[in-house]
């Protein structure tokens, strides 16, 4: 797969809008979701991928956290994503629970992978399967797979045609002890599917763990 076009980042202040927003949140937020919040913040799945907190939204849920990821070899990014945490603690009739998970993942396309009929199928399938690979209990998934090309003309008719691939989904983390769920794991399987839309060969038996995320530059470095 080629790079993935742009970054997610809604600005150059996103990362010090996170921060503030995160600290402003976590003072309030219930027990249950500032230990699913602090999972995430600690863990990171492969060095090729690096995650940061980015900017939530504020009218999914009463609470919310969200992280940016992109896949990295060398200079070049292969990848992207954001991955959200909502949080709410009455519940929530469509989610069957009350923590959902909400991820946007894309990557750029060869041609020839473009033009293959069950992509859309293909991709959907990653996502589940990392989740199951994992041994990971959600429920309620929902979620698009959309594919683009784009030609160019006139001034930029000399541009090669490029597609992208973007998967939209959501599902629900099953909660574990104290009403949290393994956010840790499910970080981990988000990654694979990461790595795979990438075009990443699978992570070594050495890698395949959750370890501390160090600090890393803001999404906007690059």
């Amino acid at each position: 797969m080629a790079a993935a076009q742009g970054r997610l980042s809604d600005g150059a202040g996103g990362m010090d809008d996170a921060k503030e927003g995160e600290r402003e949140a976590m003072e309030t937020a219930p027990l249950p979701f500032r230990a699913a919040v602090e999972a995430l913040r600690s863990a990171r799945l492969r060095p090729q991928i690096e995650i940061d907190p980015t900017k939530p939204p504020r009218r999914l849920a009463p609470f919310a956290y969200a992280l940016e990821a992109t896949v990295v070899d060398g200079d070049e990014d292969l990848a992207d994503g954001r991955l959200i945490l909502l949080h709410d603690p009455a519940g929530h009739d469509a989610w069957q629970g009350s923590f959902r998970l909400v991820t946007l993942v894309r990557a750029e396309l060869e041609p020839e992978m473009a033009a293959d009929p069950l992509l859309p199928d293909v991709c959907w399938s990653w996502l589940t399967g990392a989740l199951q690979a994992r041994g990971l209990s959600y429920g309620e998934p929902s979620g698009t797979v959309t594919r683009a090309s784009s030609h160019y003309f006139g001034g930029l008719s000399e541009r090669p045609p490029t597609s992208q691939i973007e998967i939209r989904a959501s599902w629900t983390p099953r909660e574990g002890v104290g009403g949290v769920p393994d956010t840790a794991s499910h970080l981990a399987s988000w990654c694979d599917l990461l790595a795979q839309i990438a075009g990443l060969p699978p992570a070594p038996p050495t890698e395949a763990t959750v370890v501390t995320l160090p600090q890393r530059r803001g999404p906007n470095s690059r």
